[in-house]
């Protein structure tokens, strides 16, 4: 009986010593952040990991909280209507994460059991797994450097790799089925009887208002599944990038609704594209007319004169045209090396979705790619850059 006691006492502070040190996130990775939590000022992981989370998940920035399915709809509803923080779900999830993702090796332990006990009920089984699936998807994502003890562990550990899917069916995805999209942006119809949400189409007459545009987009482009709206950067927290929007703008300012302004659009894109290429159209426009300068506009009202061409000529329609239209609107270079990014995203999609010939956008990317290394990267207008 005594050797009883002391194994028993013996298995009891092995089983304190490991949790005690299990249950410790150690060191935070330079890079993603932290957030400053509760009355002792206790410093967290951001969880928004930049925006790489997927489009099922939703993050509380009040609580620093990652939630999935119906608890994510739920609180979302109520952040995005009160402006307040929503209480954490009290479900076993919740308990054995407290947010959402297991912050450190004993959280991810007991999330992993729990996902694999086959007694659980199935939709909780499912919200544990969709948080360690998703957990596994960020960490491959990072730089090994960015990764913490936790990630590590959930990707170099065997004991983790092989995790039942509880997903069975139709009705088991319905539990994760993302509905928070905000609405405090919308607007019911003029009539005033429909109670159909809707926004209206960004104002021509504002076209740099560009935080109506990725609103617009935001409600009706539907990122996350195929993304009609081409050139315009989405990451995985439907933000998007200042550059890109810049870049869909001024190519929305310039081109006429026409059945040929998409074949348009593309040739001011390819423009924008190759870094240099428009600062040497002006240097070579301003050695041709001594007498009439190039000008840039500037100032908080712009002259732009839309692209109007007949639908039989659009495909006459070149990347000297476009250049033309360009100088003659007097659009300032740094305009049109701010919209590089947009050009970039642009091109990387037509590689997938090509509107036009792959040779004329293969040709496209090797010049840009040799200009790089003559002119570097086109610079940003900081005000309108990032994310």
């Amino acid at each position: 009986k005594l050797a009883k006691k002391k194994a028993s006492r013996a298995e009891a502070a092995a089983t304190l010593a490991h949790r005690a040190q299990n249950d410790f996130s150690r060191c935070i990775p330079d890079g993603l952040g932290v957030k400053i939590w509760g009355p002792l000022n206790v410093e967290q992981l951001n969880s928004f990991f930049h925006g790489a989370l997927g489009p099922s998940f939703y993050y509380s920035y009040w609580t620093n909280t990652i939630l999935v399915g119906a608890d994510a709809n739920c609180m979302a509803a109520y952040e995005f209507s009160s402006g307040n923080a929503a209480d954490t779900p009290q479900t076993m999830v919740y308990k054995l994460a407290c947010r959402g993702f297991p912050c450190t090796p004993y959280e991810l332990e007991r999330l992993f059991k729990y996902c694999a006990n086959l007694h659980v009920p199935r939709c909780d089984r499912i919200v544990a797994f969709m948080m360690i699936s998703e957990l596994r998807s960020v960490a491959q994502r990072l730089d090994t450097a960015l990764q913490d003890q936790t990630m590590q562990i959930l990707l170099e550990d065997p004991s983790y790799q092989d995790l039942l899917n509880p997903v069975q069916g139709p009705e088991d995805m319905a539990l994760i089925e993302w509905r928070h999209i905000p609405t405090r942006f919308l607007r019911t119809k003029d009539d005033g009887m429909s109670t159909l949400r809707m926004m209206r189409a960004p104002d021509l007459k504002r076209p740099f208002d560009l935080e109506q545009i990725a609103q617009y987009v935001l409600i009706y482009g539907q990122p996350g599944l195929e993304n009609t709206w081409q050139g315009i950067a989405v990451d995985f927290a439907y933000r998007m990038h200042w550059r890109t929007l810049f870049g869909f703008a001024l190519c929305r300012a310039l081109c006429a609704n026409s059945a040929g302004k998409t074949t348009i659009v593309q040739w001011f894109v390819l423009v924008m594209a190759r870094p240099g290429l428009y600062w040497e159209a002006v240097a070579t426009y301003a050695a041709a007319n001594p007498t009439q300068p190039f000008v840039a506009q500037f100032g908080a009202n712009l002259e732009i004169q839309q692209v109007h061409v007949p639908d039989n000529q659009v495909r006459n329609f070149t990347n000297d045209d476009a250049i033309c239209v360009l100088i003659h609107n007097r659009i300032p270079p740094d305009w049109v090396d701010h919209a590089y990014t947009y050009g970039v995203v642009y091109l990387e999609q037509q590689f997938h979705q090509p509107t036009m010939s792959l040779d004329v956008f293969q040709d496209v990317d090797d010049e840009r790619l040799q200009r790089l290394a003559v002119y570097g990267t086109p610079p940003a207008i900081p005000n309108w850059d990032g994310w």
